[in-house]
């Protein structure tokens, strides 16, 4: 049999129209490749939905490609993400699950303290989930779990969590990948990475979630796995990505310098990203005049536009602030806390410590969003 690996499709996420329709794309390339090569099912590995409850429209486009997998006379199966979650119980899956066109696969009893899965059946396989959580709050649940058993069947268990081999020595919660289950196929997705070992594999995400992660990875991806042992990794790359990273110091001269340098290329179709960073020594930030870029840019028949400009600081001497205080930071925590008295403001100084992390060389957006939060936990249960 042959089946398809998808995850992390975060319909209706990115706020930019242009790239919420390119996510939708990629995930219909998938439904459509799928149908195209009469794969037997589908396993969706959480985050189908980039939240609990997303918007209509995006919800109508879901049921139309699941309703071709259903006319097409292909199951899919699911589990809950971390992002289409709801600690309620309540969320849009299970709108897709009993209109006939998809079954979560999280079945699950309480047996002193062991977390037992039940299996789906499905011809000679059985299918096994448990969902993700906000927060990692999943991985020490992970843990207690043990399948009930299913003889002779080709045994597959999907995940929506981070694995210990995966993430390495960063500190964020993970699964002991040596302690779960032994399965034939271990669906994993969760972790916006190319990571493929042995019966081990994350699906990667259908479409690049933000910006980071279109620089990085360039496109989407799912598997198609075959019970005989092949595994094969599909790409969706739909749109070139071209990025312009420059270098400001001077402001006022700043948009003639972009714009020679956005000329060099053809941008006909493609999705542009400039990052600029910098120490700003002449001019101000605001006589960057990124709405002339970003026209310039679309006239050229730029598909999207994304920029960044965090990385851009100006120098301490054309800051416009006078404090009395020589510790800038400390003056603007104190003022703060006396306009807005709160229980929690002595966590202040603690959390903007935390957000200064930086991110390692060779880490992923997502394991460094998830040590970012990591870190947070520590100050603010949450």
């Amino acid at each position: 049999m042959k089946f398809a690996h998808l995850g992390d499709c975060h319909l209706g996420g990115w706020r930019q129209p242009e790239l919420r329709e390119l996510n939708l794309q990629a995930f219909r390339y998938a439904i459509s490749t799928i149908i195209k090569e009469k794969l037997d099912f589908v396993l969706v590995a959480g985050d189908l939905f980039d939240s609990a409850y997303p918007p209509i429209e995006t919800i109508k486009e879901t049921f139309e490609e699941f309703k071709k997998l259903n006319d097409a006379k292909i199951p899919a199966f699911i589990i809950a993400g971390s992002h289409d979650y709801s600690a309620s119980g309540k969320s849009f899956l299970d709108v897709l699950e009993k209109a006939g066109f998809v079954k979560n696969v999280f079945i699950s009893e309480e047996r002193e303290g062991i977390i037992m899965l039940q299996p789906t059946i499905y011809k000679n396989i059985a299918i096994y989930g448990y969902p993700g959580k906000k927060s990692g709050l999943e991985v020490s649940e992970i843990e207690r779990i043990k399948l009930q058993d299913s003889p002779g069947l080709f045994k597959i268990l999907m995940l929506h969590t981070a694995i210990r081999d995966a993430v390495k020595t960063l500190p964020i919660p993970a699964v002991d990948q040596d302690k779960l289950p032994r399965v034939d196929y271990l669906a994993l997705a969760h972790l916006h990475i190319n990571y493929n070992k042995g019966n081990r594999i994350y699906s990667g995400p259908i479409f690049p979630n933000n910006l980071e992660e279109l620089e990085e990875l360039r496109g989407g991806s799912f598997y198609i796995i075959d019970t005989n042992g092949k595994i094969e990794k599909r790409e969706i790359k739909l749109r070139d990505i071209e990025v312009f990273n420059l270098t400001i110091t001077n402001a006022i001269t700043a948009t003639d310098e972009i714009l020679e340098e956005i000329k060099k290329k053809n941008l006909k179709d493609k999705i542009i990203i400039l990052r600029l960073t910098g120490t700003i020594e002449t001019g101000k930030t605001s006589d960057i005049k990124l709405n002339e870029i970003e026209d310039f840019i679309l006239k050229q028949g730029a598909y999207a536009f994304l920029k960044s400009t965090s990385k851009i600081f100006m120098t301490q001497s054309e800051m416009d602030i006078e404090v009395d205080s020589e510790d800038l930071e400390e003056e603007i925590i104190k003022i703060f806390k006396e306009q807005n008295p709160h229980s929690l403001n002595n966590l202040t100084g603690q959390l903007i410590s935390s957000l200064q992390l930086e991110k390692k060389e060779d880490e992923n957006s997502k394991i460094f969003e998830d040590r970012l939060f990591s870190e947070i936990k520590k100050i603010i249960p949450i």
